[in-house]
């Protein structure tokens, strides 16, 4: 899992101007195009993504050899969660459903490709959550967006280097068919590397969105951080105690980087509702650690209220009042030697208006400690993510994308906040 990589790009934005910005890359494939999504739906996201099949399509026809491209998702529907194969071997799209299931392009305008759609769901809640783009086996982009119709504020990074591979054999051991378990046959050279990441956007538009930011950070200690999915959601009756999380490595490196911070945290997370994540957090403050936390009032409330049994607002409310009760025993802790409470910062993400473009909800997964850690990837701090969906994160260690990251979403949610603690 310990690796390293080199960023080449910082996208802010929604789902929709984060895949217009790496429709480029995704184009300029040699070889093949591996595409991992949790939600797969008719969008202009999606027509982005049908846009760059079609030119793949045509660069394979043309060189006489198809590209290979595999699209994985775990979700487009209700309908189509509670009919799945219960397994994991998933359902294979043929290519005969593409156009009328999927909406995806004719299979007579993909004859350039060697495609295979697939999907994997369990029920009840085994929503397979990980977003990622691999291309060539050189490039991996981490998106926070899915390829859906929601106008969400996201986040993505591109990579390079040894942590590419990570990303290779996580697909490769959970989603790939056994003809794709072999290397990619025909790589592209190394010499082609840099054209492959010269295709990303290098503007700078801060403050505005959206923000397309190119970086320039070389073998930068990472660690990847996959989070098996788990089909017992380990439910209790509300006057149990919680049950602990699945010790994954996203969970446990989550909960270990706020028991180590030192001086503060800052935490943006759609959701926020897992109880280990909620109690950690006062555990932190206890100690004096300073947080700061930007998340969404109101979204996707029913599906808290099913996977959670409460609300991001309901756990935030409550945070507030055990905050506040420790800080009025404060003076009882200093006579006791302990440290003064940290600071504790939230805020809810609210849109400019509702122009198209305008980010309605906050759907990025960023953690920051002590401005040199920045933790970013698929996992939201709610209790699907942490109980039950599959999910995956990456951790880096660099001060300089970390003071990057806090400045650019610092412009970006500029006038998108409001204050509640």
């Amino acid at each position: 899992l310990i690796t390293n990589s080199n960023l080449h790009s910082l996208h802010l934005g929604t789902g929709e101007s984060i895949y217009n910005s790496l429709l480029p890359l995704l184009e300029s494939a040699n070889e093949e195009v591996i595409l991992v999504t949790c939600f797969w739906a008719v969008s202009s996201t999606q027509k982005l993504v049908n846009d760059a099949l079609r030119k793949l399509s045509d660069k394979g026809k043309q060189r006489e050899r198809k590209i290979r491209v595999r699209i994985c998702f775990s979700s487009s529907g209700i309908l189509q969660k509670l009919l799945h194969p219960q397994n994991l071997a998933g359902k294979v799209y043929q290519p005969e459903t593409w156009q009328s299931s999927l909406h995806l392009p004719n299979p007579q305008e993909l004859e350039g490709l060697d495609m295979q759609v697939k999907s994997i769901f369990l029920l009840p809640f085994s929503v397979m959550h990980p977003k990622f783009i691999i291309v060539d086996r050189k490039v991996a982009v981490l998106p926070s967006c899915n390829v859906s119709w929601e106008d969400w504020f996201e986040g993505a990074v591109t990579l390079t280097g040894p942590v590419v591979s990570c990303f290779v054999d996580f697909w490769r051991e959970f989603w790939a068919q056994p003809e794709d378990r072999d290397e990619l046959l025909n790589r592209s050279a190394d010499s082609e590397l840099e054209d492959i990441i010269s295709m990303t956007p290098q503007q700078q538009q801060q403050a505005h969105l959206p923000i397309h930011a190119p970086l320039d950070l070389k073998d930068i200690p990472t660690i990847f951080l996959p989070s098996p999915h788990n089909r017992n959601p380990s439910f209790r009756l509300p006057w149990q105690t919680s049950a602990p999380p699945p010790p994954t490595p996203l969970n446990t490196f989550f909960l270990r980087s706020l028991a180590s911070a030192e001086t503060e945290i800052y935490i943006q997370t759609p959701n926020l509702t897992a109880p280990p994540v909620l109690t950690a957090i006062l555990r932190t403050l206890h100690r004096g650690i300073n947080i700061h936390i930007v998340t969404s009032e109101k979204l996707m409330i029913l599906e808290q209220l099913v996977t959670a049994g409460t609300t991001t607002s309901r756990c935030i409310s409550k945070l507030i009042t055990r905050y506040q009760d420790l800080c009025s025993s404060q003076t009882t802790d200093l006579e006791a030697g302990r440290p003064k409470m940290g600071d504790l910062r939230i805020e809810y993400f609210t849109p400019k208006g509702q122009g198209r473009g305008e980010p309605q909800q906050s759907h990025l997964k960023c953690t920051i400690v002590d401005g040199e850690l920045v933790l970013l990837g698929s996992g939201n701090l709610d209790r699907a993510s942490w109980f039950t969906s599959q999910e995956l994160g990456v951790a880096f260690f660099d001060k300089g994308f970390a003071e990057k990251l806090r400045i650019d979403l610092e412009g970006a949610l500029k006038g998108r906040v409001r204050r509640v603690l």
